[in-house]
């Protein structure tokens, strides 16, 4: 299986690309110079943004690709309501590419289904297929599995770990991943359907069907034994008739039940180079008592890393100074977070995708939710033994990419300095315009570049102020109405083989950036305010494979012909 395997070297084959999640590949990308084709993935793009207001919330796969298959998740079915999405059906399409065309050989309709709509899942989840050399892996309905043939869509075999009949209330977690041994492994959770989001978890397991098809799984409460149980009292937040916060320099934020630990509704699994496991852990009924959890290939556990009282970035550091409009409380702790009053916490949100990247030095990254910083979270960096090493003030819905250059990388990663509340959703104490409340701090939207260490090496701004749409004629209609410039609407980047950047932003253009962070090039797609963040991919023939407002646009040069990096450029 290893060796069949890694005939797909060229290929996007699963998130982040590789097992290790680097969001890289061996090729160079072509020229954006048009849009070869465009797929219509979500045809229920514009009701689902009519039932939020103009919001987008759904995630999408990142186009799976292997010489010229295309493995692309496309709805169907029904659109009934944001809490009733399971009306729609997720189906898995291999595309081939004809020349400059794309002619679908099969379709795979999948029973799988979402987690219910609340919590903090209000966000559609992502359904995301991984390939091997032989097969397509793709979830189904009860925490299952199904092994489709590439070469005409049928399914080879169903593994469900957890017995012979369908458990609806069991839902498979996120996207499989595939390590070089062709072993697959995913996150499955257990809700109770009468109350999923107030009601303790009924189990979570981290699963593994090894290539020779056995299948095995570990329990969430076997890989976290250093969790809080399900019974103890975790802190939450101050109520808001006590803003600002903290009420005091003193005050101690309420507790309340924990819950089970069970993992992040759409986390990935990374797998290290050693074959270590990396996922993501957090209380069931409340998201600050987060953990990176490490994992043995043999699915007993290795060590768990607490992502609590981790980042002493509150009051007076990335907010407004206490007791201006914007800050904490006067009298309040540096560096704390004025929810709880105590050091910050990563927290694990179900409507984001972030998952861990193995870092080239086998290090581990996180993009972790922090509420106080504008919701822009932050980017956690661990040792290979779990100790925790520093942290970046970014890391909302992120699954970071890796640029290889010479004996070092770099991180590549989106920050987007939101124009929201800097601690709370009340405009009397946390402005809702940050332009206008800290001209010093304003709202902005970049790719950044850091370094092994999470400092600064580049920053790209988004200075576009146009909304554009696309004539019949070919042509652009535009309107000035985003005087701040526009959100990028990427989970993770793509990088080609010299370090040039690829990222989609909300203004409908995808945007190359050179590997000094400087603009060389973008392409109108199309408008996606409002969009959840999506990945995009690079082909193995350096065609970019990039999303906007549920459609994915296939781009490609004039007259170029990419070629491979040879080794030790």
């Amino acid at each position: 299986m290893l060796l069949s395997f890694l005939l797909l070297a060229d290929g996007w084959f699963q998130w982040g690309r590789t097992a290790q999640h680097e969001s890289a590949a061996p090729v160079v990308g072509q020229t954006l110079v048009k849009i070869e084709s465009e797929v219509v993935l979500d045809p229920f793009a514009d009701l689902e943004k009519a039932a939020t207001g103009g919001f987008l919330i759904t995630h999408y796969e990142a186009p799976v690709i292997d010489s010229n298959d295309l493995f692309l998740v496309i709805k169907s079915g029904s659109f009934t309501g944001l809490q009733t999405r399971e009306s729609q059906i997720w189906n898995v399409r291999n595309m081939r590419r004809a020349g400059s065309d794309l002619q679908t050989r099969w379709t795979y309709t999948s029973d799988w289904k979402p987690v219910p709509y609340g919590g903090s899942a209000t966000w559609e989840p992502v359904y995301h297929v991984a390939v091997s050399a032989d097969a397509v892996w793709a979830a189904g309905a009860g925490g299952t599995i199904d092994k489709i043939s590439r070469a005409d869509g049928t399914r080879i075999a169903r593994f469900n770990p957890f017995g012979t009949t369908i458990d609806p209330s069991i839902f498979v977690a996120g996207p499989p991943s595939i390590d070089g041994a062709g072993n697959v492994y995913y996150n499955a959770v257990q809700l109770d359907l009468s109350q999923p989001w107030n009601n303790d978890s009924r189990g979570a397991w981290l699963v593994k069907i090894a290539a020779s098809g056995t299948v095995s799984k570990a329990t969430w409460s076997t890989l976290v034994p250093n969790a809080p149980s399900a019974d103890s009292q975790c802190t939450t937040l101050f109520a808001s008739s006590q803003l600002p916060w903290p009420p005091s320099p003193n005050a101690v934020a309420p507790a309340s039940r924990c819950g089970p630990q069970r993992p992040g509704i759409n986390v990935a699994p990374a797998i290290g180079a050693d074959g270590t496991i990396y996922t993501v852990s957090r209380s069931h009924l409340i998201s600050r008592w987060g953990f990176l959890v490490a994992v043995n290939s043999n699915l007993t556990p290795k060590w768990s890393a607490s992502l609590r009282n981790r980042l002493a970035t509150g009051c007076n550091v990335l907010i407004p100074p206490n007791g201006t409009p914007g800050g904490c409380r006067a009298g309040a702790t540096t560096g704390v977070d004025p929810a709880d009053n105590q050091i910050g916490s990563g927290q694990v949100s179900d409507s984001g995708t972030s998952s861990p990247v193995v870092l080239p030095d086998g290090r581990v990254l996180y993009g972790a939710l922090t509420s106080y910083n504008y919701r822009q979270g932050h980017l956690m960096l661990f040792n290979a033994d779990g100790t925790f090493v520093t942290s970046y003030q970014f890391g909302w819905d992120i699954t970071p990419a890796i640029s290889r250059h010479g004996a070092t990388y770099s991180i590549i990663i989106k920050e987007n300095r939101y124009s929201a509340g800097s601690y709370c959703g009340v405009a009397a104490f946390c402005p809702g315009n940050r332009t206008l409340a800290t001209p010093n701090d304003p709202e902005q939207y970049f790719i950044t570049s850091l370094d092994p260490n999470l400092n600064v090496e580049w920053k790209y701004r988004n200075t576009q102020t146009q909304s554009c749409q696309r004539l019949p004629d070919g042509s652009l209609e535009c309107s000035d109405d985003h005087p701040n410039g526009f959100e990028w609407c990427v989970n993770a980047v793509a990088i080609d083989a010299r370090g040039v950047v690829y990222a989609n932003a909300e203004d409908g253009h995808l945007y190359a950036l050179n590997p000094n962070g400087t603009l060389r090039e973008r392409i109108f797609m199309r408008l996606a305010l409002g969009a959840a963040y999506t990945p995009l991919s690079i082909g193995p023939d350096g065609r970019i494979y990039s999303q906007n407002d549920g459609h994915l646009f296939v781009i490609s040069g004039a007259q170029q012909i990419p070629r491979r990096r040879a080794a030790g450029q």
